[in-house]
């Protein structure tokens, strides 16, 4: 199943820093998701926009992931060349990533 069946997204930029939040649509699927959305899957997702480390930060509360993507904006959005220098898109790209369906 696709990411985009449990959760939505969000993105903020920084410079060269991308943050992309994923956020259950059902708390009672945040496990799950924690279990398949590692910051390990992140990066390999999304090899061909991240250069650089990704961290990701739990928000049990509210049922929700904020990954940390550096080196992500070719080089920041007054710096970029990209079309979506504000990597907005990286968000809809990341709901792509596939995870094994619920148990």
């Amino acid at each position: 199943m696709k990411l985009r069946e449990l959760a939505h997204s969000r993105t903020g930029d920084k410079g060269d820093t991308l943050n992309v939040s994923v956020i259950c649509y059902d708390e009672q699927d945040y496990a799950h998701l924690l279990l398949h959305v590692t910051a390990e899957r992140v990066k390999a997702h999304l090899s061909d926009v991240v250069r650089g480390e990704v961290i990701r930060y739990e928000l049990p509360l509210i049922g929700a992931m904020n990954f940390v993507l550096k080196n992500a904006l070719g080089g920041g959005v007054t710096r970029s060349l990209a079309i979506d220098a504000h990597g907005k898109s990286v968000s809809s790209a990341l709901l792509d990533l596939e995870i094994p369906g619920r148990v």
